[in-house]
């Protein structure tokens, strides 16, 4: 999740779909809430959680 930089703009949220760094390590490409998909070098104002992968059935 990134935050909003301004007063009233939205977080934005985004699913990591590789990484591109050495153990784990920026950069991302990463599929955004909007359906789009960009590498993305996280700052400051980003928040990463890790989420268990799903299990298969």
């Amino acid at each position: 999740m990134v935050r909003g930089h301004q007063v009233g703009e939205a977080d934005r949220k985004a699913l990591i779909t590789e990484v591109h760094g050495r153990d784990g390590a920026p950069p991302y490409v990463v599929e955004w809430d909007d359906g789009h998909t960009s590498t993305y070098y996280p700052s400051s104002d980003a928040l990463i959680e890790e989420h268990p992968a799903p299990r298969a059935l």
